[in-house]
This record gives structure tokens, sequence and C-alpha cells, in this order.
């Protein structure tokens, strides 16, 4: 069995014991029928791995000796900022989580002209927690030991004025630009992405009027939860660490 990797946002140190979250403890003695002697992989978003070895693992409790580190890098060269539409139901967790595993360093729930899904307040909060633990868990399988950040929802007009990438893109199909006219990217990138039902031609505009430049992937439409991650993967391939 390949040795887990959990998240922890615990100080670790080799030589100390932490005690882990109810979550990954349930994950390690229920799901994967782990015991104390055995062998964990533990990182804390702040760069690096550390070997552990689990100390107790039973009943929904487990504590583990930390026993070294690893200095190891996985991160791309290429700084990506997704900013995205929010989505109904599951296409949000999946954004999320293949983003995350592709490499993007921040994304930023957006709330645009046709975005269908209502949320403010706790409920707000609580999927932006839930977004937030989707990418930890893409970070353990995809073995990134940096998480990305999930920033506040905010609006499409707020977003224009905060985001300072070097290169900004946003993605619509009534483009005739490629990639391959554009300047390198090489550096950070701000994606903007629609939800379901697409920007509108006022919002794609406004982003232009902004300093992003429209960008197309093909002749096809893709559906707001494909067009990121083919976005994603073409930039990494061009500029980042894939390909």
């Amino acid at each position: 069995m390949r040795i887990p990797r959990i998240y922890t946002n615990a100080n670790l140190t080799p030589g100390t014991d932490i005690q882990l979250d109810e979550g990954a403890a349930r994950h390690l003695t229920s799901a994967l029928r782990m015991t104390a002697g055995q062998q964990i992989i533990l990182f804390n978003g702040q760069g690096g791995e550390y070997s552990a070895e689990l100390v107790q693992a039973k009943k929904g409790k487990a504590s583990a000796m930390v026993t070294g580190f690893t200095e190891i890098d996985r991160e791309s060269p290429l700084q990506i900022h997704l900013a995205i539409g929010i989505s109904r139901g599951e296409r949000m967790d999946w954004i999320v989580q293949k983003a995350t595993e592709l490499g993007v360093n921040q994304i930023t729930p957006l709330f645009s002209e046709r975005c269908e899904v209502k949320l403010s307040g706790e409920r707000l909060q609580k999927r932006l927690g839930h977004w937030q633990q989707v990418a930890i868990s893409a970070c353990e399988q995809s073995q990134r030991n940096k998480v990305p950040t999930i920033n506040p929802a905010v609006s499409l007009t707020d977003w224009l004025s905060l985001c300072d990438s070097k290169l900004k893109l946003v993605l619509h199909h009534r483009t005739d630009q490629r990639l391959s006219t554009m300047a390198n990217g090489e550096g950070s990138i701000g994606l903007l992405v629609g939800p379901e039902g697409g920007l509108s031609q006022a919002e794609i505009d406004q982003a232009l009027g902004s300093n992003f430049l429209a960008l197309a992937l093909g002749p096809r439409v893709l559906r707001t939860e494909t067009a990121p991650l083919a976005a994603i993967s073409i930039l990494q391939s061009l500029w980042g660490d894939m390909g």
C-alpha cells in the first residue's frame, strides 16, 4: 500500500508527537485500517513533507511521531489564479479538485450576472470551508505540499479590480484569439471563466476594459467544469511544468 499523505495545520518538527484531527484519524483507522507502528507522510502547507509513525490508531483517534523532514517542491513555476462563476451541485467541487491537481495557486468563486447559485452568510462560509477541504484532499492525493487558497467569494467587478496577474485571460468562445498568439505568460496568470450560462457580453467587455485578453480554446463550446481544466492544462504545458 502506498504510504498515506495527511494534511495537518499543526507545526511539524521531527521528534515531536501530534494529534491528528478527527477526519484524518477516521480515514486512517476506519477506511485504511491502519494500526500503531505504520508509516504516514504529513504536510502542513508550508513546504516540504514529514515522515511520521502512528503512535495511536484506534476508534477514530490517531496520533503520530514526526520522524523526519524532506525538502521537496512539486509546485509549478507558473502561478495561476482561477476565478470562476459559482456552479450548481458537484460541479464546483469537481473544478476545485481538478484545478488543484493541475497546480493552481488560488481559486476565487465569483458571483456574476448568470450565476444561478444564491449563497450568503453562514451557508456561503460553509461552502468556502468545504471547497478548501476539497483542495486539501486533492493535495493529499496529488502529492502537492502547498495547498491552494480558496478566496472569499466576490463579485466579478470586485475581482477584476483586485487581480494583479501578469497575464490576464477571459475565456469565451466568441473570439479567434488563441494562446499561440499571446505574449509569454511565465510568472503569473489570472484566468476568468463564467458559470454554466457563461459570461454576458457586458461582463466580457468589462474584463477587456480591465486589461484582460479574450481567449478561445478551440472550435467547440466547453462546459464550465471543462473549460478551466483544459485551459490550465495548456497553460501548464506552455509555461509551467507539464508536458
